[in-house]
């Protein structure tokens, strides 16, 4: 696992079934979370982290550095930043530096994010400087998703009812894009088929790429063949292939898919 590779330590979300609780990805598996989603009469709700885990894990992280950067969903649609922010303020160890910071994102747009910052630390740059690389990343990050359907978005409170019923009166797929951490609407399909050409399309818009990542929900075959569309277009990438965990996945739902793309970056 990569986060474990470059030290990144990762707080997990949670999800709720009704008063039944889990961690995503420590106690509830991937599969089974899309199986409880499309099985279940109750819809799921997410919640962030306490204040007081991140205090605890800003305490473990201070144990081998004085440095710390604390990276994050976008805090348009999440309540982790926040919660990051208050579990610096309990913390608040003299001598030790915290920077919490919005990704502006989410799944692997945070990722790239993260990993950007990691290797930074892993290259012997200071905090200041890591910053200034992270945020020079979310500049140069792109992301285009396809929504199979939008009911679960509506469920999540992500998307307005009015988008809700375009695609029931004219049975159509929705795109969604970032925009400075915010999730908006960017286009329809009037297939999945079409969709997923559309995405095709958006890969070989933006040139001069670092990475690619492709993820989704429950498509693997399609998230499959996308990466190695993309791996034709650029040959030096391998994109990555990703699953769409069950904190996503609550808005999301089945037949997500999304293509994030990292330009390169002069430092």
């Amino acid at each position: 696992m990569e986060a474990k590779m470059l030290d990144i330590t990762v707080i997990p979300a949670y999800v709720h079934f009704g008063d039944k609780s889990y961690r995503d990805g420590v106690d509830l598996d991937i599969d089974e979370f899309y199986y409880k989603l499309l099985a279940s009469p109750i819809h799921p709700t997410t919640a962030a982290p306490s204040p007081g885990e991140f205090a605890q894990a800003y305490e473990e992280a201070a144990k081998e550095s004085d440095e710390i950067i604390s990276i994050h969903v976008t805090s348009k649609h999440s309540a982790m930043y926040n919660s990051a922010l208050i579990g610096k303020q309990l913390f608040n160890k003299k001598g030790c530096e915290i920077a919490v910071i919005d990704s502006k994102g989410i799944t692997m747009w945070q990722g790239f994010v993260a990993i950007a910052a990691a290797r930074a630390a892993k290259n012997g740059y200071n905090l200041r400087q890591i910053i200034n690389r992270v945020q020079i990343t979310i500049e140069n990050l792109r992301a285009l998703a396809l929504l199979d359907t939008v009911k679960y978005a509506i469920h999540g409170g992500r998307i307005g009812k009015a988008v809700s019923a375009i695609e029931s009166f004219l049975n159509v797929k929705l795109f969604i894009t970032l925009r400075d951490g915010e999730v908006h609407p960017a286009g329809i399909a009037r297939t999945h088929r079409k969709g997923i050409s559309r995405l095709r399309d958006f890969m070989g818009s933006i040139p001069h790429l670092e990475d690619i990542a492709i993820v989704h929900s429950t498509t693997t075959g399609e998230a499959q063949s996308l990466a190695a569309e993309a791996h034709l277009l650029f040959p030096n990438i391998t994109p990555r292939i990703c699953r769409l965990g069950p904190a996503l996945g609550v808005h999301g739902g089945p037949g997500a898919i999304a293509v994030i793309l990292q330009r390169f970056a002069t430092v």
